[in-house]
Order: structure tokens, then C-alpha cells, then sequence
């Protein structure tokens, strides 16, 4: 079991995606979603843009891994995909690649992902695919905005540190991985617990 670990600079309820009973990540964080494997954990800490320092937006328990073709195709995700005439959770749909039945080349439905006139991001379309897999989590822990203060011992454990500054850490030592799965499960909290930071 590995844990990796990020700071969610800005938290719309995207990526993640912590609605509709399941958390998945679908897009950015290509790195995660290329090496993380069923049985790991992913954990998102706050940002200073949201003054959320320190503190713990969400942890989820991959339980599945797909690619973005069987996560397009899936029933199951079909209230994954974007409608952005819904409400702020119906916008903030990440289930948005798929392929051309015929061409093959990547479609990207319009969603927070796409340029602000709904016409594709290449940019977004380049990052997203390189690594072109969801992680997917029924036991997972969604604080938004309101999250617990990560307690000072995962801030200094053995130099390790569960808050990360940029990019993503995934080398923690087992007992400190253990230990903060215990932590996040004796919250007596889970699945959606709060919303994003951003709906505020």
C-alpha cells in the first residue's frame, strides 16, 4: 500500500470529483494517475489560496482503476459526465474523454477542462491523456473547504512531511502511511462531508 500525497491548489469539486456516492480522479495529477494502484491511497492538502495550509481536503482508497474509454462507457459514471446547464456539481462533471469511434483521436466534452467558449483545450487535452486512466474510490473522505489540521506528527515524521509544496511525494515510510489511514478513518466521517472551498 502506497500513499500519494498533494497540495489541491484549487478545489472545484473537479479533480477530485467527490460526487455521486464515488470520488474519482480523472483529470490532472497524471503522474498519480499513471503509478497509483488499487489498495493505495491519494491524499489532497490544502492550498494557500484557500488559507487551507496544513490542513486535509480529501483522501480516497483506490478501488478501481479505469481508462478513460471505460470510464466514459461505464453506466455506472454516466452522472460523471459534465451538464453545464445543472447544478455546480452537474458542471463540475470529470468523465470527459473519449474516443472518435472512428478516427480514434480524443474527444473532450465541454466542462471545466475545455476553453471558456467550450471549444477544446489542447493544452488540457495533451496533459490529461498522456496518462489516460481515473482512479476511483468507494471509501474516500471529502472535507472541502471545512478540513481537520493535519495532526503535527504527519508534518514531521522522520523528516517526512504529508504536506507537500509542489508537485506530488509518494516515498513514506509504512508505519506512517498505516497510521494516517487510522487517523483519517477515526474522523467518524465519510464520503462527502463537505463542499468545495471554490463554492463558497
Amino acid at each position: 500500500m502506497k500513499l500519494f500525497s498533494y497540495v489541491v491548489r484549487l478545489d472545484f469539486g473537479f479533480a477530485p470529483n467527490p460526487f455521486h456516492g464515488v470520488c474519482t480522479l480523472a483529470t490532472c495529477k497524471g503522474q498519480i494517475r499513471r503509478t497509483a494502484a488499487v489498495g493505495d491511497w491519494v491524499v489532497g492538502t490544502g492550498s494557500t489560496a484557500y488559507g487551507l495550509q496544513g490542513r486535509i481536503v480529501y483522501a480516497m482508497n483506490i478501488s478501481e482503476k479505469l481508462t478513460f474509454q471505460q470510464y466514459w462507457q461505464d453506466p455506472r459514471f454516466s452522472a460523471k459526465r459534465p451538464y453545464l446547464r445543472g447544478s455546480l456539481k452537474q458542471t463540475r462533471g470529470d468523465n470527459i474523454y473519449h474516443r472518435h469511434p472512428k478516427s480514434g483521436v480524443w474527444i473532450q466534452e465541454n466542462s471545466r477542462h475545455s476553453n471558456d467558449n467550450g471549444t477544446p483545450n489542447l493544452g488540457h487535452i495533451d496533459r490529461d491523456t498522456r496518462h489516460p486512466f481515473v482512479l476511483i474510490a468507494d471509501e474516500f473522505y471529502y472535507w472541502g473547504g471545512t478540513g481537520p489540521a493535519i495532526p503535527a506528527s504527519f508534518r514531521n515524521w522522520q523528516s517526512h512531511d504529508i504536506c507537500q509544496l509542489r508537485s506530488m511525494k509518494y516515498r513514506f515510510p509504512a508505519a506512517m502511511v498505516n497510521s494516517l489511514v487510522i487517523w483519517i478513518r477515526s474522523s467518524g466521517e465519510s464520503q462527502y462531508i463537505n463542499q468545495p472551498a471554490s463554492f463558497e
